[in-house]
């Protein structure tokens, strides 16, 4: 299934992805550091949804109490209807 995501707090502004079977896949992410976004991108690509969560979810961006990683996370989080 096809979802999109407008994180908050972050230079990207928007986080398209897909979850077939519990796996992520066609992540795009709109906005941000090109480099450091298609990164996180490929890496991710074919994972657990679950294991991206564990691996991102709250990592911060200098000051930014939130990051285009931690965004990804919630984003996923959100797809499986688990609280954010």
């Amino acid at each position: 299934m096809k979802y999109s995501f407008a994180p908050e707090g972050v230079c990207s502004y928007l986080i398209e992805f897909e979850i077939e079977d519990g796996i992520v896949k066609n992540i795009l992410f709109t906005g941000g550091c090109k480099g450091n976004t298609k990164g996180v991108s490929r890496l991710a690509e074919g994972l657990p949804a679950e294991l991206i969560i564990d691996k991102l979810y709250g990592l911060d961006c200098g000051s930014r109490p939130t990051s285009c990683p931690d965004q990804f996370a919630r984003a996923l989080k959100a797809a499986l209807g688990k609280d954010v």
